[in-house]
């Protein structure tokens, strides 16, 4: 695993935001974002959840849409499906190329609401810009951006720690 700078910010949210807001990591495409996002929950919670919308399963497809109403029968249903127990205020919810179902961003609002779980959302940003326009962007919702490595990163990731801290 690469070591990024993205995880510390990441940590830091988690801190700050104390389930009272979502994550959105924004970026160009192929640049770490699920990777870190799922390093993050492994890491930070006591269980995670990655919900892929670009291979959205029909079963997990209708539990966004039938369940949407009443989340002690998503969550549940979701835990089964994933086969992964959710712990209340120790669980993250990843939503994966988040741009692919905008029904599940603007679910966000009120899944942050409920309060029980972390949300963070991951998506590229042309096709997030583009398919906004029939849903209603959550205000629950920060916005962070993410690159590729910096020169930084990259020494890390070759092995030359000393040179990045020369420079």
């Amino acid at each position: 695993m690469l070591k990024r700078k993205m995880l510390d910010k990441l940590i830091a949210w988690k801190q700050k935001a104390g389930g009272r807001e979502a994550l959105l990591i924004e970026g160009a495409r192929r640049v770490g974002k699920s990777t870190i996002v799922e390093e993050f929950g492994r890491t930070q919670y006591k269980s995670y959840i990655l919900i892929d919308f670009t291979r959205l399963p029909r079963d997990v497809r209708d539990i966004f849409e039938n369940q949407r109403d009443d989340f002690d029968t998503f969550f549940m249903l979701l835990s089964a499906y994933y086969r992964k127990r959710l712990y209340e205020r120790e669980s993250l919810i990843i939503f994966d190329e988040v741009q692919r179902y905008p029904a599940a961003r603007e679910l966000i609002k009120y899944l942050v609401a409920d309060g029980r779980y972390d949300y963070v959302e991951t998506g590229s940003l042309i096709s997030i810009k583009r398919n906004v326009a029939n849903i209603v962007i959550p205000s629950e919702e920060r916005k962070m951006d993410m690159g590729p490595l910096d020169f930084e990163e990259f020494c890390w990731a070759m092995g030359e720690e000393l040179l990045a801290e020369t420079i």
